[in-house]
């Protein structure tokens, strides 16, 4: 095995955290401020008049807070430089906060479930045209909010949860208007807590997908759209590899990928150019930005890391 550990880091589509993080921080800013403030004018509406689906819309909207709040500060976290500690810097803290997220959100589904449950059992009366104008509102609110996470929710998952909680609160408020334009029209007190149940099941589902697609980060597994064997086969067809072994694709951030592979190169060491023109089109072709490979002559003892069951 070659002694040479050659990283070839190409820096023309990454490095901008700091500028990303200051940019995001009036979005977060916003769209905390938006919705903290209306979390508690819909929990007064739905408390006064007795309606559990605004309740349940609150419930949503205050972890939508604590959500925008994590996603802001691993924002900001991701973007400090690495230390002789963390020499990746705090890039994961971003995998972390929206593992976090979701938990957070299903311990609200849990509290918002119990007392929809006890509404079935005793249902209340519901002042339908408070249900209609509060949940309007919750529409503009939700809906702009979403909007300023849309462009960033296509590249980093932490964006798409805040994208998708807000688009989905604003979802779950034409179904409260729905709601409470049937309230007035049939005076069942049954249709509150159904819309309520229903409001529950549709931001489990989808807050399902995001808990799984974070702990699958978390684990350190080939990022979602990225075919590892694809990248195999790119690394292998480059002039002079023989062999590729020891490859390895995992996320750094919800937003940067790294990898490292062993190049099995009989001719000897490429030279920089090489690993420089390599780098480039992992970036370009797979978005992989930290690349760090490993030529290998060949010409001596096998690499110990050769086998596939090796890690």
């Amino acid at each position: 095995m070659s002694g040479s550990h050659d990283h070839g880091h190409h820096h023309g589509g990454h490095g901008h955290d700091h500028a990303r993080a200051g940019t995001r921080g009036g979005a977060f800013a916003l769209a905390v401020a938006l919705n903290l403030a209306f979390a508690f004018v819909e929990l007064t509406a739905g408390w006064v008049s007795g309606s559990m689906a605004l309740i349940a819309d609150a419930g949503h909207n205050l972890s939508d807070v604590l959500s925008l709040l994590l996603a802001w500060g691993a924002s900001l976290l991701s973007a400090r430089p690495p230390s002789e500690r963390f020499t990746y810097g705090l890039k994961s803290s971003s995998i972390l906060a929206a593992i976090a997220n979701a938990a957070l959100l299903w311990v609200a589904l849990g509290a918002i479930l119990v007392e929809t449950i006890r509404r079935f059992a005793d249902p209340a009366p519901v002042a339908g045209m408070t249900m209609i104008t509060v949940a309007a509102c919750g529409i503009v609110i939700n809906g702009f909010s979403a909007v300023l996470f849309a462009k960033g929710s296509k590249t980093d998952l932490n964006l798409r949860a805040a994208f998708l909680h807000l688009l989905a609160d604003a979802a779950v408020s034409v179904g409260v208007v729905a709601a409470g334009i049937a309230v007035i029209f049939t005076a069942a007190a049954w249709i509150d807590p159904v819309t309520s149940l229903l409001i529950t099941l549709v931001i489990a589902w989808g807050s399902w997908h995001l808990l799984r697609e974070a702990v699958t980060m978390g684990l350190l597994a080939v990022p979602a759209g990225i075919d590892q064997a694809e990248v195999r086969a790119f690394l292998a067809a480059q002039p002079g590899v023989s062999t590729v072994h020891d490859l390895h694709i995992w996320p750094m951030s919800t937003t940067e990928t790294a990898i490292t592979a062993h190049l099995v190169m009989p001719g000897g060491y490429p030279g920089d150019a090489f690993l420089h023109a390599m780098a480039h089109e992992l970036e370009h072709r797979f978005g992989i930005c930290h690349p760090t490979i490993q030529v290998e002559t060949a010409a001596g003892e096998e690499c110990a890391l050769e086998s596939a069951a090796v890690v």
